[in-house]
């Protein structure tokens, strides 16, 4: 089977594989993948030893669970790769008292993941059979500080904000106004922004709010490529 994975079309086997020594895979998957990728926090670190990845994969893909590339879900969407989903979490310094919009469910991973790290979660899935696979995936581990919702929100939800924290699992062209006006004073969000082959992750941070709008520091953290959010704000593209 042919897939994409960060742009690149990758060939995976997916028929059984031998039994596997999870534990020493995972290990391996943490300091051979997500250390050299910078990610050194201890809390997310040892997260990723607590929540089991691969019980959140698709049955058919669970030796590829530790693998770096993206994992396919069905209906065109993806997990993220593992170190892509830990240096998220880093990068977002999540807190006990954050309030999170997470925006695709997926499999419910990282969802999880940001639920053991903030207050609560507000995770919008566009497709129906994910919001139902995530669902059951976060009942099972008893994660229950998460609300999941069906609908689209690569424009923007502001019914729960403002948040403290916005995470953006998909690619988006243009980085929508109406997410940084969700933020908090100290808000943070992470959004991946621009077009394939080449796009930019960028921490976007509210300084502070001021009469007319609020004060923002982007800081560009690396490039990448991921697939983009169903119906991403596209920009104005001149046709000769």
């Amino acid at each position: 089977m042919e897939m994409w994975n960060n742009c690149k079309i990758v060939t995976i086997k997916t028929g059984m594989e031998p039994e596997m020594d999870l534990e020493q895979t995972r290990y391996n998957m943490v300091e051979q993948q997500i250390r050299p990728w910078d990610v050194l926090d201890q809390k997310v670190l040892n997260l990723l030893f607590e929540l089991r990845r691969e019980e959140f994969v698709p049955a058919v893909y669970r030796s590829l669970a530790f693998v770096d590339m993206e994992i396919p879900l069905g209906h065109g969407e993806v997990m993220l790769a593992p170190k892509m989903e830990a240096r998220i979490l880093q990068e977002l310094q999540i807190k006990k008292t954050d309030r999170i919009l997470e925006v695709g469910s997926g499999s419910g991973y990282l969802t999880a993941l940001l639920a053991k790290q903030g207050e609560h979660v507000y995770s919008v899935e566009i497709v129906p059979e994910l919001k139902a696979m995530a669902e059951k995936n976060l009942q099972t581990h008893g994660i229950s500080n998460v609300t999941l919702e069906q609908g689209d929100a690569a424009h923007g939800w502001p019914g729960h904000g403002p948040y403290d924290v916005i995470v953006l699992t998909g690619s988006t062209p243009v980085l929508p106004e109406a997410f940084q006006n969700s933020l908090k004073t100290g808000g943070r969000m992470f959004a991946v922004v621009g077009d394939a082959p080449v796009m930019e992750a960028v921490l976007v941070t509210c300084v502070a709010q001021e009469k007319e709008a609020g004060v923002y520091n982007t800081v560009s953290l690396f490039e990448t490529c991921i697939p983009l959010l169903k119906n991403a704000q596209q920009p104005e593209r001149f046709v000769f």
